[in-house]
């Protein structure tokens, strides 16, 4: 056998790491090479010597091109080599076609097409190693047909049953979302492998597991994902992170949570993928300790924090109310990333801060870094939330002319929420009617809510139909613009509205706070008695109650939507879910001490002015993150101004 058939022939994890190490000593100056300017140097000795007529050089110079480190490749100059080669074997072919899937969807495209330029040469066959990497190239960019033909291929050839082959036509399928076809290939696989108590084949099949886990993750079937995750004989790491991202990014924020901390106290300890995965989630719930916790480990370990986990912490600290705290982490890290500064921006623009976010964006320019279009969302939100209308204009202008970024969706929902917050109703309605791209639900909703703010029942009837029509199942049309008629004691419209609903079997979403006591998350929904500590929390209502009509409180019943006697209204104020939880944090806290909650709604006025009163008769520092922004109640005023 000469060395060309031992290169495609050697057996191992992939075509480059197995036939590397042997190429690899013959010429150690291809492994010194640092720079893709070294290779040239070494490729134009190869071609002066005659060296590149040597297969194994050839083979080497093209391996560091196409699949070492991705600021080494370069895939344009490893197809010149392979082109060039005065023999191509299959560990050429495998190593380019390699490259290419491992690149962005672009060029994975072109590892399809030269793959299947190597079906039609004579002298080659694929191997156990060439099909991954194709199936991979047709998993990212969606090509199930072509996919479907390569696994019919590996039926053919005998390869259907390799391990490797097996799992990246799991992941082909699961990636193109054809989870039933995805499902047959698992089930062989498991009910295979069973049969076989070899600890290679064990671990393959955790792979085949998180890849499935993964799959039901991507089309929102969580369900059906867990119920894999608790049969799995066996975990690694990737399982549990697979598990905790997937919560996080469907919504589930409090699964993620649970999740992390069962696995935390397990064997396996988090990585940095498990720390970005968890974080947003902390963020979303506000569970301060948890996420302190999350970065004194991260210090304490190898975990380095970089911009991605730094901007991750930032986002944390700013979501559970210590902008301070995310200050300290973005002053830590280098500022080369817009990423972030974009979450420093973001973090003053929750927090009402907009000059410090105005600032910090004047200050990224300054410091080189082009801003992006997240930025830009970041710094309109902080201009809405302070009513700064010719800022936001401003900038809106200065990212399409001076920037060259073109506006997304996002932005121009910034400016609607702007203009309309500022009572520019018609110029903001003008401005979705003008949009080069289609208004979605949220821009149409951001009009809707300043419709309600200001009154303009004409315009919220208008907005509000064309929502119904757009999203007819999403209840905050219908909520929104009944709230509407009621603050105009329409009660009639507002009837006629709820029947619609109890029709239609469209529901509200209930408001509902969270409040962090010593690491555990404490939910209250509206008038909630549940809580083990339910009657201690109504003995301290009515206490609040009284003393707050002391301090010359009156409840603001117009808040109260529903057609009920006065003294009605007034009841069902005291039992919204944010004054539950600042109930239940001034019995459950020492005194003095500050108390943060997290609300899935917009606060009501009568809770704000409460708890801006709440705050100066208990001497607390009262924090309160509401679906938009946050409220410092400090001494009888909010950071807010009163303006949200």
């Amino acid at each position: 056998m000469n060395p060309t058939q031992t290169l495609s022939s050697t057996g191992g994890r992939s075509p480059a790491s197995a036939s590397a190490s042997p190429a690899s000593s013959l010429f150690p100056q291809i492994n010194r090479c640092r720079t893709m300017r070294d290779l040239s140097q070494i490729h134009a000795m190869f071609v002066k010597s005659g060296k590149m007529l040597d297969t194994l050089a050839a083979a080497e110079l093209l391996r560091f091109c196409a699949t070492s480190d991705l600021l080494h490749r370069d895939l344009d100059y490893a197809l010149k080599i392979f082109h060039q080669m005065p023999q191509r074997n299959c560990f050429s072919w495998n190593t380019i076609i390699r490259g290419f899937s491992e690149s962005d969807e672009h060029k994975a495209v072109l590892a399809i097409a030269i793959f299947c330029e190597m079906m039609s040469d004579e002298f080659v066959e694929p191997n156990r190693f060439t099909l991954p990497s194709v199936l991979k190239a047709c998993a990212k960019t969606g090509k199930i047909e072509q996919g479907k033909q390569i696994h019919g291929l590996a039926l053919k050839l005998g390869l259907g049953g390799d391990e490797f082959v097996r799992s990246n036509l799991v992941r082909m399928y699961v990636m193109c979302g054809l989870m039933k076809d995805a499902c047959v290939l698992f089930y062989k696989s498991i009910i295979e492998r069973d049969m076989v108590m070899d600890r290679r084949k064990r671990d393959g099949q955790v792979v085949l597991w998180n890849v499935m886990i993964d799959g039901y993750m991507r089309l929102g079937d969580c369900k059906a994902a867990r119920v894999l995750f608790d049969k799995m004989r066996q975990r690694s790491v990737v399982s549990w992170n697979t598990m905790i991202s997937g919560y996080s990014q469907n919504g589930f924020f409090k699964d993620a949570v649970e999740l992390f901390c069962d696995m935390k106290d397990g064997d396996l300890h988090p990585n940095y993928v498990t720390l970005v995965s968890v974080l947003p989630a902390i963020s979303r719930l506000g569970s301060l300790e948890l996420g302190e916790c999350l970065h004194l480990y991260a210090n304490n370990t190898r975990i380095g924090i970089d911009d991605v986990l730094g901007s991750a912490l930032i986002d944390m600290y700013s979501k559970c109310g210590i902008i301070e705290k995310a200050i300290q982490v973005f002053e830590r890290l280098p500022r080369e990333n817009v990423i972030t500064w974009s979450a420093m921006i973001n973090g003053f623009a929750i927090h009402g801060q907009a000059g410090h976010a105005i600032d910090c964006f004047c200050k990224m320019r300054q410091a080189g870094v082009q801003p992006s279009d997240v930025a830009y969302i970041n710094l309109l939100t902080a201009c809405s939330h302070a009513g700064l209308v010719e800022q936001g204009r401003k900038y809106f202008s200065q990212m399409v002319n001076v920037d060259g970024l073109e506006p997304r969706i996002e932005h121009y929902g910034c400016m609607v929420d702007l203009l309309g917050r500022s009572g520019l109703l018609e110029e903001a309605e003008e401005l979705i009617l003008n949009m080069p791209i289609k208004p979605d639900d949220v821009v149409w909703k951001a009009l809707l809510g300043a419709c309600r703010m200001h009154g303009n029942v004409e315009m919220g009837k208008r907005v509000a139909n064309i929502l119904m029509d757009m999203v007819p199942n999403d209840s905050g049309a219908y909520v929104a613009l009944s709230n509407l008629y009621a603050s105009q004691g329409n009660w009639a419209e507002v009837s006629e509205m709820r029947l619609r609903m109890k029709e239609m079997d469209i529901r509200k979403d209930p408001g509902c706070s969270w409040i962090d006591i010593d690491g555990v998350l404490h939910e209250f929904l509206v008038e909630d008695d549940s809580h083990p500590r339910a009657k201690e929390i109504k003995s301290m209502l009515v206490e609040i109650s009284d003393k707050l009509r002391q301090a010359g409180y009156r409840p603001i019943t117009t808040q109260v939507l529903l057609k009920l006697e006065e003294q009605d209204k007034e009841n069902a104020l005291h039992y919204h879910s944010e004054k539950i939880a600042v109930a239940f944090g001034l019995i459950s806290t020492s005194r003095g001490k500050s108390i943060r909650i997290v609300k899935n709604l917009r606060i009501c006025e009568d809770c704000h002015s409460s708890i801006k009163l709440i705050s100066k008769v208990y001497m607390r520092k009262i924090t309160v993150r509401d679906r938009k922004r946050f409220h410092h109640f400090e001494d009888g005023s909010c950071s807010c101004m009163d303006y949200w």
